[in-house]
């Protein structure tokens, strides 16, 4: 499929051909979800931890007789009977992480990328550079461009465009080697240079 190339002052600035094989899919959203639900797992930290009662700050002296008292036998009061004693079987540290094959990963990427260009959510620019850094300024020209809350990707960003975007409420600059499938589906808008639509190609192709 054919997109128009804009600059960044919103004027054409040729056209280019985007990948049937990449961008031209009917999206899965089962794809998509298990990708997310992926990236979400491997970012939790999974160090909830209860304190066992080896653990919990409390006497481990016996209290009380064990026989005569008229009552049940016990031990130590931070057995997970007692107030302020452990917690039995609570969650201990671990891994959340799961494996998902490279190819489902992949291929969640293209239908990620394909759901932005069915909804006409893409934006294709000829390249993110400023002149100067203007905040101002290049949210004006992101807003003209249809991308105020946008996912901007590129190569490698120009030192002046990023300091410029880095304050810009609801935009967000992600590097070429970042792109993932999260970040794409919480974008409102999705915005590639010309120089990532080549270098997206060459890694999904």
């Amino acid at each position: 499929m054919k997109t128009q190339v804009l600059t960044l002052d919103n004027k054409a600035n040729g056209e280019v051909e985007l990948s049937d094989a990449i961008y031209g899919l009917e999206p899965r959203q089962d794809l998509i979800q298990r990708v997310v639900v992926w990236q979400l797992a491997k970012r939790r930290s999974g160090t909830h931890q209860i304190l066992t009662r080896g653990e919990v700050d409390r006497t481990k002296k016996k209290f009380g007789n064990q026989k005569g008292g008229g009552g049940a036998r016990h031990g130590q009061r931070s057995a997970p009977l007692f107030v302020g004693g452990a917690k039995a079987m609570g969650p201990v540290s671990h891994s959340h992480e799961f494996a998902l094959p490279k190819k489902i990963r992949a291929l969640g990427l293209k239908h990620a990328l394909s759901a932005k260009a069915k909804a006409g959510a893409i934006v294709v620019l000829d390249e993110a550079k400023s002149a100067e850094v203007k905040t101002n300024a290049l949210a004006k020209k992101l807003s003209a461009l249809g991308a105020k809350k946008a996912l901007v990707v590129d190569g490698e960003f120009d030192a002046n465009f990023a300091l410029s975007a880095r304050n810009i409420a609801d935009v967000s600059l992600l590097p070429m080697a970042g792109l993932n499938v999260y970040d794409i589906v919480r974008a409102e808008k999705l915005v590639l240079t010309s120089a990532a639509v080549k270098a997206i190609e060459e890694r999904l192709a």
